[in-house]
């Protein structure tokens, strides 16, 4: 028990030392080349998944919030919505049709609230990506939401290596 706590404390530490990507510091180093970051591979969604709700709940317990469970409904609308961000070429929370968080999750049954959504470009990781957002207020709180009790997190790469994420949360 001591360990897990041990490691959570550690991912807390690493996470909250990650600074928001688009406030360096002039004369600071450019971003790394996307065509060196690795990207998570196609045929692991679960494991990636998986990867994903043990982190938010680790960090969740760590305040006292109850963790998430995932919901095939969230997952499904953050499926579409990631792949709708492709093909837009833009990552923005409004779908090609004009479709809000709300209506893509009950598009797919989704009958409970949407607490919030987070959504990413990138050529990064599953936990690069979590530490991005938890790293900026607005998206942290999506994730830490005490009123959250379902997850759906999805994704779509393209064949470039471009990842497009998203992160509903609900209740």
């Amino acid at each position: 028990m001591k360990k897990i706590n041990a490691f959570a404390i550690l991912a807390m530490v690493v996470l909250g030392a990650c600074g928001p990507r688009n406030l360096a510091p002039a004369g600071m180093a450019p971003p790394m080349d996307p065509t060196l970051a690795v990207a998570p591979p196609v045929d692991d969604s679960a494991a990636i998944a998986g990867r994903v709700l043990q982190q938010i709940n680790t960090l969740r317990g760590n305040i006292g919030a109850a963790a998430l469970t995932p919901s095939p409904q969230l997952e499904a609308a953050a499926l579409a919505h990631s792949r709708d961000m492709s093909a837009q070429n833009r990552a923005w929370h409004w779908g090609s049709d004009g479709s809000s968080p709300l209506d893509r999750a009950r598009r797919q049954g989704f009958a409970g609230t949407i607490v919030g959504e987070n959504i990413s470009e990138s050529y990064e990781t599953e936990i690069q990506t979590l530490s991005a957002w938890m790293s900026t207020r607005d998206t942290r709180d999506v994730i830490m939401d005490p009123t959250a009790t379902q997850l759906g997190f999805a994704w779509f790469k393209e064949p470039s290596g471009k990842v497009w994420w998203t992160l509903l949360t609900g209740r």
